[in-house]
């Protein structure tokens, strides 16, 4: 006789994200919880206190992230779930939290249906992963995988010119180094896709196999101001025209390379930035994400002879500073197989993914074998106001985990 599939509580699940969702809430339902802020430290203090509730231990490391274990029959290192709960300036409802939520709820589900983990469970809240008040992103779980200095880390300031380590003792969250994860079996990270494929697709699930690497360049290209009614065209050294014209080259070269890569120019600044004076200066970024080493080179190749034919022009002259890189992430393909069978129990549809935006299991996986699971954004909208995910996707991967920890507790 067959038992009866553990499930998560949705409405539980959903009645916590609502209440999470006043921490920081926006007059657009959206969310503003920058870190270590007064509505991180209310967002904190709630979760301890469900955890603690459930007969958890809660401790904090040095760089404020919060460890939440339920303890297991065999002392051997935990299943971690996690994610954040701090959010960018006006974003949204789910990114981050309910990869926390998800999983409270799911130690929620083993406590009430009294299953005792062979191994222990623990919940992990990564400080800062945004880096909307504290530069980088993903800082705390930089630190975690020596990525970053922690010293750098702590002087970090925002731009009330509070240092992180000023901020992380005025909230009360700052724990001792020996709290930090060393070791475990397992991290999970519930997130929400932030991309349109799922919901366009019609799938339920996305299995996340590795985070895509990338390179970001700032490009500043200089010429000469001079007065925008007097100089003739074929006399001007304009660096924004120079701009436009590097830029049309390097998509022109850039859509033929690959189709799955993708690129964007975010940033720009223009000097004087007056209507009556032709540019002398421009500095603008330029990043790129794919998942092959191979094709990032080729990037790389194509904004070096870009800059070099601009300034073979004799018009302007143009610098290259990288400022970013990072090699794509390959999560542990046994948990990605995991999750593909925890989809198949469940009757879900799914499919492989390689997520464009980092997150914290992407330095974690560093520590331990890591994975991550998506589910659907609608209109493929995050970091805004407008983000949402449907209560029932948002079960469905609570469910994913509590089946995939389901599945590590049967082994034996």
């Amino acid at each position: 006789m067959q038992t009866q599939k553990l499930l998560v509580n949705g409405e539980r699940l959903k009645k916590e994200l609502r209440i999470f969702a006043n921490f920081g809430r926006t007059q657009n339902n959206g969310v503003t919880r920058l870190a270590l802020s007064e509505e991180d430290r209310l967002a904190r203090d709630y979760f301890c206190s469900s955890c603690t509730e459930l007969g958890m231990s809660v401790k904090v490391d040095d760089m404020g992230s919060i460890y939440a274990t339920l303890p297991g029959i065999e002392d051997k290192p935990p299943i971690v779930i996690g994610s954040h709960l701090d959010t960018v300036k006006k974003g949204g409802r789910f990114d981050g939290v309910l990869g926390v939520l998800a999983g409270l709820e799911v130690v929620r589900t083993l406590v009430e249906n009294q299953v005792k983990p062979r191994i222990p469970i623990t919940i992990l809240n990564v400080t800062n992963e945004e880096g909307a008040r504290f530069e980088p992103s993903m800082m705390a779980s930089g630190v975690l995988s020596g990525k970053f200095e922690k010293g750098a880390m702590l002087n970090k300031v925002d731009g009330e010119g509070v240092t992180f380590e000023e901020a992380l003792h005025s909230i009360g969250y700052a724990g001792e180094v020996e709290n930090r994860l060393e070791e475990a079996t397992a991290f999970l990270e519930l997130h929400i896709e932030q991309g349109p494929i799922l919901e366009s697709e019609g799938i339920a699930i996305g299995v996340v196999e590795a985070v895509m690497g990338m390179v970001c360049y700032e490009i500043e290209i200089t010429g000469e101001s001079d007065h925008a009614g007097t100089t003739p065209m074929p006399m001007r050294k304009d660096a924004l025209f120079a701009m436009n014209d590097y830029i049309q080259a390097i998509r022109h070269k850039l859509n033929q390379l690959d189709s799955d890569l993708v690129y964007t120019v975010g940033r720009v600044s223009v000097t004087p930035n007056v209507h009556t004076v032709i540019p002398n200066k421009v500095v603008f970024s330029l990043e790129a994400r794919h998942k092959n080493a191979e094709v990032i080179n080729e990037v790389e190749t194509f904004i070096a002879e870009q800059a070099q034919e601009i300034k073979a022009e004799g018009q302007c002259n143009v610098k290259l500073t990288k400022m970013w890189f990072r090699d794509t992430v390959w999560f542990d393909e046994e948990l990605v197989q995991l999750l593909e069978e925890s989809a198949n129990s469940l009757a879900y549809s799914y499919k492989k993914m390689i997520s464009g935006a980092g997150h914290d299991a992407q330095f974690i996986n560093m520590i331990c074998p890591s994975v991550m699971l998506f589910v659907p954004s609608k209109n493929g909208k995050s970091h805004c106001e407008e983000e949402e995910t449907t209560w029932e996707e948002c079960e469905q991967g609570a469910n994913m985990l509590l089946e995939t920890v389901v599945a590590f507790l049967k082994e034996k």
